[in-house]
């Protein structure tokens, strides 16, 4: 009579330590990350920039790009390191960061209140439906040179063109957000006694807040783009005001530079307003927020 156990469980026998570990306990699956890594998006990006800039430098160096229509990316810094050396660029800079921060403001806080009333006032918001439709859709260039007829060359002309820029951005982006505030929330805190104004500041408000904030990435360049449009039909200082005046030269390369110069204040603007979104926005998963 064999010691061994026969049958079914005479496998177990053959069973290493590892194999009698105990189980991991279950749990959720690890996620992998998916997608390019941050540094890895970052380099591809600074090699694209690289790229692009000796690619540019290299062709008018060698006259397949001419430098009179396009410049070079060495004259352009020339330029810009001459302008920030001598002290030319701050009145400009200056000028169109106020014009287009007050456009920012105005527009946006119009465009955050108007929006939120017209969300919560339905029938308000089918009688002006089609005057808010027809203002959009006028062409907005066309209101410049009444805004410089009505405001003068001054800051307020500049100022009111941005904010027709902005307010509609803001605007529809707040409409919508508000409008689509899942209704079981909202039902449920006007079951547990919220009034209207801690609905929309414990609610509507933080719901809608990935909506706005989207808007306001749109909004800076377009304040930007409303201040120096503004300038370039009619200033005496501004970052339009001096590309108009080298372009009136044919002086391309004090156009890149102001280009160059707008497109670097954009994005730190922009960076500070993400910023500005996750620290308001921590109680968002990165992954809702759009970000990191």
């Amino acid at each position: 009579m064999s010691a061994l156990p026969t049958g079914p469980r005479a496998p177990e026998l053959s069973k290493t330590p590892a194999d009698a570990a105990p189980p991991r306990p279950a749990g959720p699956p690890r996620r992998r990350r998916s997608g390019p890594s941050r540094p890895a998006v970052l380099a591809a990006q600074l090699g694209l920039a690289v790229v692009l800039v000796a690619g540019w430098e290299l062709g008018a160096r060698t006259g397949v790009v001419d430098p009179f229509f396009f410049s070079s990316p060495a004259a352009v810094a020339d330029r810009i390191g001459r302008w920030l050396g001598g002290g030319e660029i701050y009145g400009h800079l200056l000028t169109t960061l106020l014009e287009a921060a007050l456009a920012l403001v105005i527009g946006g806080v119009l465009g955050l209140g108007i929006g939120f009333l017209l969300a919560r006032a339905r029938t308000l918001a089918a009688v002006l439906d089609p005057y808010i439709k027809v203002l959009n859709a006028l062409p907005r260039v066309v209101l410049a040179p009444i805004f410089l007829l009505w405001f003068g060359l001054g800051i307020w002309s500049k100022v009111a063109f941005g904010v027709t820029l902005v307010f509609f951005i803001v605007f529809f982006n707040t409409y919508q957000g508000v409008r689509e505030v899942d209704r079981v929330l909202v039902d449920n805190a006007r079951m547990l006694g919220a009034k209207e104004g801690r609905l929309i500041r414990h609610v509507l408000l933080p719901s809608a807040m990935s909506w706005i904030f989207s808007s306001l990435h749109t909004s800076v360049g377009f304040a930007i783009v409303g201040a120096v449009v503004g300038e370039y039909l009619g200033a005496s200082e501004g970052m339009g005001y001096l590309i108009a005046q080298a372009e009136g030269t044919f002086d391309t390369t004090g156009v890149f530079a102001g280009m160059v110069v707008l497109s670097a204040v954009v994005v730190v603007i922009d960076l500070l307003v993400n910023r500005v979104e996750r620290r308001l926005l921590r109680w968002q998963p990165a992954r809702e927020r759009g970000h990191g």
